[in-house]
C-alpha cells in the first residue's frame, strides 16, 4: 500500500496557458489584448509561429480558460458537456467531500458544496479527524457550565455522572491535577464540540445527518500536536466508506502548506484508498473523477486550474455564514497561526483574489471564485 501518495501528484502541466498567464501578469494587460510584440520581447514567439498569429494563440488560452468556468460543479444535466469540466452524466451524482477537519470542508469549498445540494446531488461529507487538540479549554469550560446548569436546573443536580465528570474536568482544566482517564475526557468533550458545530455547518448547507461521516482517523490522536505515523489503519475506513457509497466525484484536501502536516497526510490516506480500490477492481472506479481543493493557507496556481465555480455576494456570504457555525475556530482557535485573519477571512480574501486573476486575464468578472484541479485516477 503506498501511504505516501501526495510526493506523486503531478498537477496538469498547461505549458502554453501557463507561460500565456506570466506575460500577462509581465505586461499588465488580459489575454485578449497580448500583441505579437508582446510575445516576442518576452521571448514567446514560437508560440505566435506556433498558431499564425498572436491573436489565435490568445484565444486559444482565453477559450481554455473560459472552459474551467462552470456554475454546475457537478455536470449540468441534458447539456453538451464537451467543454465543460465536469460530465453531464449520472445525474443525480454519488458525491463524497473528505475534509481533514470539521470545518475544512466550508472554509475551502462551502460554495461549491452548496451549489451540489441545490443542483440534486447526493452529497456525503466526510471528516477525516476529531480536530480535538483545536479547541481551547475555555470553550469546554463554557459547555460544562451549560451541562452542569442544565443538572441543577432539571434535575436537582442529581446526575451524579455530571456532577463528577463536570468537577474531575474543572480541576484539570484549572491545572489542579487530573487523571490520564481526565486528560482523555477532555479530549473526547473537544471532539464532542466540534462534531457538534461540524452537524450545524452540515443542517446550515442541507446535508442529512446520515450523510455526515466522522472517521476520527487514529494518526491524529496522539493528544499532541506532533501527530502519529500514517498507517494502513487510517486507510481501511476510508476505503470502506468509498467502497459502500461509489461516488461519481470525490473532493480531497490538497493543501500541503497546513504547517501541522494533518492535511497531507490525510490526501495520503484518501489516494491510498483510492488506490486500493483501483487494485481491487472495484468497477465504480472508472465512473469517478477526483478533485483537489486547498483551504486556509494556499490557493492553485490559476494556470494548474481545471475546474473553477463562482459565487455571487449573496452565496459568499452563506459560505461565510456555514464557517461561522464553527465557533470554537473563531478568535480563541489555539492554531491560526502567524496570519492573524480569522479563517473566514482567509477563505473570502483567497476566494476574491481568485475571481480578481480571472478578471485581470478578461474573464467575466465575478465576486469570488472556489477553485479545483482534477487528480488522474
Amino acid at each position: 500500500m503506498n501511504l505516501n501518495l501526495t510526493s506523486t501528484i503531478k498537477v496538469p502541466e498547461h505549458r502554453l496557458r501557463r507561460e500565456v498567464v506570466a506575460l500577462c501578469r509581465q505586461t499588465g494587460k488580459p489575454v485578449l489584448k497580448l500583441s505579437t510584440k508582446d510575445y516576442i520581447d518576452h521571448f514567446l514567439g514560437h508560440w505566435v509561429e506556433k498558431y499564425g498569429s498572436a491573436g489565435l494563440v490568445n484565444i486559444a488560452v482565453f477559450n481554455e480558460l473560459q472552459h474551467t468556468i462552470t456554475g454546475w460543479p457537478g455536470g449540468k444535466p441534458e447539456a453538451d458537456d464537451t467543454f465543460r469540466p465536469e460530465r453531464a452524466l449520472p445525474y443525480p451524482k454519488r458525491v463524497v467531500v473528505f475534509s481533514p477537519h470539521p470545518d475544512d470542508d466550508v472554509i475551502s469549498m462551502g460554495g461549491t458544496i452548496r451549489r451540489l445540494m441545490q443542483q440534486g446531488h447526493d452529497v456525503h461529507i466526510a471528516y477525516e479527524t476529531s480536530g480535538n487538540i483545536a479547541v481551547n479549554d475555555e470553550e469546554v469550560s463554557r459547555f460544562m457550565h451549560f451541562v452542569n446548569g442544565f443538572n441543577q436546573l432539571f434535575a436537582d443536580g442529581k446526575d451524579q455522572v455530571i456532577a463528577e465528570s463536570y468537577q474531575s474536568i474543572k480541576r484539570l482544566i484549572a491545572g489542579k491535577g487530573g487523571s490520564e482517564g481526565d486528560r482523555k475526557a477532555l479530549l473526547t468533550l473537544k471532539g464532542l464540540i466540534r462534531r457538534g458545530e461540524a452537524r450545524l455547518a452540515c443542517a446550515y448547507n442541507g446535508i442529512a445527518t446520515d450523510h455526515i461521516h466522522f472517521l476520527d482517523l487514529p494518526f491524529y490522536e496522539s493528544g499532541a500536536i506532533e501527530k502519529l505515523p500514517m498507517s494502513e489503519r487510517d486507510v481501511l475506513p476510508i476505503q470502506q466508506l468509498i467502497a459502500d457509497i461509489k461516488p461519481h466525484q470525490i473532493f480531497v484536501a490538497a493543501d500541503l502548506a497546513d504547517p501541522h502536516g494533518t492535511h497531507r497526510k490525510c490526501t495520503d490516506a484518501v489516494l491510498a484508498a483510492i488506490d486500493e480500490e483501483k487494485q481491487a477492481g472495484a468497477s465504480w472506479i472508472a465512473d469517478c473523477r477526483v478533485w483537489m481543493y486547498r483551504g486556509a493557507w494556499a490557493e492553485w496556481d490559476v494556470a494548474d486550474i481545471d475546474m473553477c465555480v463562482p459565487m455571487s455576494p449573496e452565496e459568499l456570504r452563506e459560505k461565510r455564514n456555514a464557517i461561522l457555525k464553527h465557533q470554537s475556530q473563531m478568535e480563541s482557535a489555539p492554531f491560526l497561526g502567524n496570519d492573524e485573519r480569522l479563517f473566514w477571512q482567509r477563505a473570502e480574501d483567497r476566494n476574491r483574489a481568485t475571481a480578481q486573476l480571472y478578471d485581470d486575464l478578461g474573464l467575466a468578472c465575478y465576486e469570488a471564485m472556489e477553485a479545483f484541479v482534477e487528480y488522474k485516477i
